[in-house]
């Protein structure tokens, strides 16, 4: 699979389904751990999202129509989660956004779930993977950030990730937005969940 067009479509408070039907690839994770860098990253445009130099940037629902001549699809950046500046109420309205959000998008195909791979998974990375799960929602862990640690490392760092998670290696994408690693293979498994059944 590759993307040849991508253009930003629309930012929500609320969600309600953008006016064409394509199907949808949502990227969740805590705050900062790099999901507007992997987008920008796998569209190949260094602005189409806004990298953020502080947490919390993200905090609408950002919708990205991708490749719509052929096989279209829209990219979902939902608001970071686990954002300890933010007070109670914000924290509690952006819960009930991404609930609202599973809840009403009949056209989710998948979730990338985005890790980092230099920590071990939160409480909330285990919470939304276990929430995939009991929802039945496909998904893939995108371990990012993987120039931070040397090639080698890699697998001392990965294991305690997919041990707190419950994932196979199968289930995961070693991902890098500096320097593209894993591009290529998120990308296969992006087209895995939006055209299973097919």
């Amino acid at each position: 699979m590759e993307i040849k067009s991508s253009r930003f479509v629309t930012s929500m408070s609320d969600y309600s389904a953008p006016p064409e039907g394509f199907g949808q690839i949502a990227m969740c994770g805590r705050s900062n751990v790099g999901k507007s860098s992997l987008i920008n990253c796998l569209c190949r445009r260094s602005k189409l999202a806004k990298v953020g130099a502080s947490p919390g940037k993200t905090r609408l629902i950002n919708i990205f129509a991708i490749n719509e001549g052929k096989d279209p699809f829209f990219l979902v950046d939902l608001p970071g989660y686990g954002f300890a500046k933010a007070d109670k109420q914000e924290i509690a309205r952006w819960g009930v956004m991404m609930d609202k959000y599973f809840a009403d998008c009949e056209s989710l195909k998948g979730v990338v779930h985005v890790v980092d791979i230099r920590h071990e998974p939160t409480k909330d990375d285990i919470r939304m993977n276990v929430f995939l799960r009991q929802c039945g929602i496909p998904f893939v862990v995108a371990v990012s950030k993987a120039d931070k640690v040397s090639r080698g490392s890699r697998q001392k760092y990965l294991a305690p990730i997919l041990r707190t998670l419950q994932v196979q290696p199968w289930q995961t994408v070693v991902f890098s937005a500096e320097d593209e690693t894993g591009r290529e293979e998120l990308l296969s498994q992006i087209e895995k969940m939006l055209f299973a059944g097919d």
